[in-house]
């Protein structure tokens, strides 16, 4: 192959590649110091509204503010009542002090009271805003008063929000900047290793999230299911000979890469189409069936590095890398065919749990990422409304819709999940509209017959910040469900689809597996941001946590 031949096969549709992702590593450190001698680009500060209160003499009530605005010369209760900044969530204040410590000081309103991760998560948020506004380099975070009793999870949770709040996606703009952001001192917290354990902890975790958000984001004509495995290898030793950069980014090649970062403690099986046949996933396969680029089933194992294995864990993601609809095409206002390079975010939050998982390696618990990868087109080998089709556990289904896809899919990866020996499966899938009408944006949907798992995985949403709600399983629905000519239909019509939905994927996972269905469909996707939002890998990653050894 000439370099010319290498660079077409290379590149997608319409010339477009991914530009090299480099995300900058922050430093963060625990300190105890008093606020005033810290020396650094910009301080900010965490104030609620009883914070912000001032006395009679317009200074501020509480003793840190106070003794901050003291060193200031009355300077930041002044600004802050000129700009109104009365501690609202949302509200911020900054003051640049040339000549000082602090090249920049600012306030930032946690509203009543800041006790939870995802206000803290919030915060982190904020604070990386304001750094990326002031492109400062050194940063130090402390609040006005802790009424919280979990320093360490508050820590953490702050540290979650600054590395995710610094991410931004330019991989397909012509012109990205980097911010500027290399450390940051978390103040007031308390300091030692199990705090700087829980440090490490968010950023890995959140790293997983920023790997889930791009994979999301990259459009379907990068982000395909995948390349042929010989063409793949091919092009990176074509592209290391010549010390060039292979940038891949279809799934199955994102998915082996995380194996390879962390082969100490992955593996990884990539089926093909033949191989995918051989385990008879008819249901599977009739979704991929229509598309040019070819399924590929993929496969992750994570074994800890030591020690016995007690629990046998499954993360099993929906992996549509585009949604067309089928037949039953996606038509009309509100059917965001445009957005449905989003209809991978459940495998986006399995591999992004993956690469995190890798960096922590838990121990005492085996967990297996499993993506079932494809398109769903329209063309002449398509599957048809009214075919019906066979799951490799050999029950029937008649479809009757072929935009009720993605259960399809799940089907076989919950039998293959099964047959592996796993313990619990999670699946999670951007599922059904219904879920997104019932609970939002900002929640997904959760079914389960297990009310053990379900306090498990609700309690690692909690410490995460990541909201779920749990929602009936009605066996009673299932007589919508309920064909003609085949075993089962894949969609029981609009009454009640998020929880036919759940009950269709429930026929194919053994009785003797505890199992949950997540339905994300609602938070996958940040309308304002314009971006996914990696919502899964957090809890994910918690629930793995929970059941290691740890």
């Amino acid at each position: 192959f000439s370099p010319k031949s290498q660079s077409q096969m290379a590149h997608s549709l319409g010339l477009t590649q991914p530009k090299p992702t480099d995300h900058p590593k922050i430093s963060f450190a625990a300190k105890e110091i008093d606020v005033t001698e810290w020396k650094g680009d910009l301080l900010v500060v965490g104030a609620t509204e009883k914070d912000s209160t001032k006395d009679s003499a317009s200074k501020f009530e509480n003793p840190i503010l106070n003794k901050l605005d003291a060193h200031l010369s009355g300077l930041l209760a002044l600004v802050s009542s000129e700009e109104d900044f009365s501690g609202k969530p949302g509200q911020s204040t900054v003051l640049r002090l040339p000549g000082l410590g602090s090249k920049r000081i600012g306030l930032i309103g946690l509203g009543k009271s800041a006790s939870s991760p995802a206000a803290f998560q919030s915060l982190g948020e904020a604070v990386a805003t304001v750094a990326k506004a002031s492109q400062s380099s050194t940063v130090a975070v402390a609040l006005a008063s802790h009424d919280n009793e979990s320093k360490l999870s508050s820590a953490s949770a702050l540290a979650s929000g600054v590395v995710l709040g610094l991410f931004e996606d330019g991989r397909f703009k012509s012109e990205s900047k980097k911010p500027s952001l290399s450390s940051v001192d978390i103040i007031g917290f308390g300091t030692g290793p199990e705090l700087e354990k829980k440090l490490k902890y968010a950023q890995d975790v959140s790293y997983g999230v920023i790997f889930g958000r791009e994979l999301i984001n990259s459009p379907a004509n990068v982000l395909t299911p995948g390349m042929d495995l010989w063409i793949s290898e091919l092009l990176f030793s074509l592209c290391r000979s010549n010390g060039s950069v292979f940038v891949s980014a279809v799934l199955a090649d994102e998915a082996a890469k995380v194996a390879s970062t962390y082969s100490d403690v992955f593996t990884a099986n990539i089926l093909n189409e033949e191989q995918c046949r051989e385990l008879k996933m008819g249901s599977y396969l009739a979704v991929a069936a229509a598309s040019a680029n070819p399924p590929f089933f993929i496969h992750l194992v994570y074994r800890p590095p030591s020690g016995d294995v007690k629990t046998k864990l499954a993360l099993v993601g929906k992996g549509l890398t585009f949604d067309s609809g089928g037949y039953n095409i996606k038509a009309g206002p509100g059917s965001s065919i445009e957005l449905m390079k989003f209809d991978m975010g459940g495998s986006a939050a399995v591999l992004g749990a993956a690469k995190a998982v890798g960096e922590i390696k838990p121990p005492g618990v085996e967990v297996h990422f499993i993506v079932a990868a494809c398109e769903n087109m329209i063309s002449g080998t398509g599957m048809r409304p009214g075919d019906v089709i066979t799951a490799s556990n050999g029950k029937t289904i008649e479809v009757n819709n072929t935009d009720a896809e993605g259960r399809l899919t799940l089907a076989d990866a919950l039998v293959y999940a099964c047959n592996q020996g796993v313990d619990k499966i999670v699946d999670l899938a951007t599922l059904t509209g219904a879920c997104v009408i019932a609970l939002g944006t900002s929640m997904a949907g959760i079914y389960t017959p297990n009310d053990e798992l379900a306090t498990e995985v609700i309690a690692a949403s909690e410490k995460s910040g990541e909201k779920l709600w749990r929602m009936p399983l009605e066996e009673s629905y299932w007589e919508m469900m309920k064909s003609g000519c085949a075993d089962m239909v894949n969609t029981g019509g609009r009454a009640g689809g998020s929880i036919t939905a759940a009950l269709f994927l429930k026929q194919f996972v053994s009785e003797k597996v505890q199992w949950m269905h997540i339905d994300m469909a609602g938070p996958v996707w940040n309308e304002k941001k314009k971006s996914g939002t990696g919502f899964g890998v957090a809890t994910l990653v918690e629930w793995v946590q929970t059941n290691s050894s740890a």
